[in-house]
């Protein structure tokens, strides 16, 4: 009797059970196992719910390859990965993402083909991830492993990062594109309601890059763009680029090469805060760039499911201070020792001294509100998803 009260007690707590041991399985393995019965399918979609937070690919391989050191970390990764992506920004260097790389089995050097390189990469991921891809001069990275690595700011070489953001409950995260009409001088804004930045209560960060900024009109568009947005009581920040080379939400994967534009993810949800300080020309010691993170960490910002982002001039790092590489990576680590970093080195800065804290309320650390376009500086960036109890990836 009491063999078959316990065997009793272990059939009535089976979904307990079950959903503890698929508690362990990467995301693959998950899905593969929720077709078994309908048990373990609704023991997995409980799991599913609670995996919401942000995970990352990181890549800092420079041994030569026929294939980009991203795509090699994200083919082997994904394998391990805990969260279901419903978007994905990845960055990765320009220079051997579409340029020559000796490859080991042959004499020649090949060219890597940026589109291929970049359909490479989309195939690993769901179907239905919307997927936002970059190419920069240099990336800023954390290694993979635990979001307390250190940081690194990888000017030359090969290297890369993706972002894996799951469904969080609360925020919305969506992909935005808008490319300079060259017979019209006009930017409609009603494109911005359709991008989600427009009658938009819930709207709280913008991170938005621009390409081929070179261009004739090309500032001029920017500002069509930024000056709407930047009456608005949101964060905004981001860089110049290399060239955007994945937007899955579009029928092309890459822009045309005459068009500019501007590219970018918008963050909607009451629970979002978020923060931003301008390390301008003068902060060149590591006193001033400690003093710019100070001011950061006054923002009050929780570090629990937060992510940080490092928008850098390629003029900066080692070749700005001079005596220290990763000088302003470093400083942030040193006064956010438990939030991953993540960003570029590129063609210009956008940002400012803003926070949007918890309950909406905007302080601007400067008085020039228009000033959101530099060259020389970096923009760091704090953007926190939201309290939640979900296991770390």
């Amino acid at each position: 009797m009491e063999a078959a009260a316990r065997g009793g007690f272990v059939l009535g707590n089976l979904a307990e059970v079950v959903e503890r041991v698929l508690g362990f399985l990467p995301i693959k393995a998950l899905l593969r196992a929720a077709c078994v019965c309908r048990l373990w399918r609704e023991c997995a979609r409980r799991i599913l719910r609670a995996r919401q937070r942000v995970a990352w690919v990181s890549a800092l391989e420079p041994r030569p390859a026929e294939s980009h050191a991203l795509v090699r970390a994200l083919a082997r990764e994904l394998e391990k990965v805990h969260v279901l992506p419903q978007t994905v920004l990845y960055i990765a260097d320009a220079k051997t993402f579409s340029g020559h790389e000796e490859c080991h089995e042959q004499k020649k050097a090949r060219k890597r083909n940026s589109k291929e390189t970049a359909i490479a990469l989309e195939q690993l991921l769901p179907k239905r991830c919307q997927v936002l891809g970059l190419v920069t001069p240099g990336i800023v990275v954390t290694p993979m492993g635990s979001s307390s690595n250190q940081p690194q700011e990888i000017e030359e070489g090969e290297a890369g990062f993706a972002l894996l953001f799951p469904k969080i409950d609360g925020v919305k995260i969506h992909t935005f594109h808008f490319s300079k009409d060259l017979k019209n001088r006009v930017f409609d804004e009603s494109k911005f309601a359709e991008a989600g930045l427009k009658n938009n209560p819930d709207l709280r960060v913008v991170i938005l890059f621009g390409y081929n900024f070179w261009k004739s009109g090309a500032t001029r568009f920017f500002h069509q763009i930024v000056n709407p947005l930047n009456e608005k009581s949101i964060i905004l920040a981001g860089g110049q680029v290399e060239s955007f080379t994945s937007l899955t939400s579009e029928n092309h994967s890459a822009q045309p090469g005459d068009a500019c534009g501007v590219v970018g993810l918008a963050f909607s949800g009451p629970q979002i805060q978020s923060a931003t300080v301008l390390l301008d020309q003068d902060v060149a010691d590591e006193r001033t760039v400690e003093a710019a993170m100070q001011r950061l960490k006054a923002a009050n910002i929780p570090e629990h499911n937060t992510i940080g982002f490092m928008f850098a001039c390629v003029g900066r790092g080692y070749r700005h201070y001079k005596t220290k590489r990763n000088m302003e990576a470093d400083a942030f680590r040193k006064f956010f020792p438990h939030i991953p970093l993540f960003g570029f080195f590129g063609h210009g800065e956008i940002g400012c001294d803003r926070i949007v804290t918890g309950n909406f309320v905007l302080r601007e650390c400067n008085d020039i509100k228009d000033a959101l376009l530099h060259s020389y500086t970096t923009v760091m960036t704090l953007i926190h998803l939201g309290s939640t109890k979900a296991n770390q990836a």
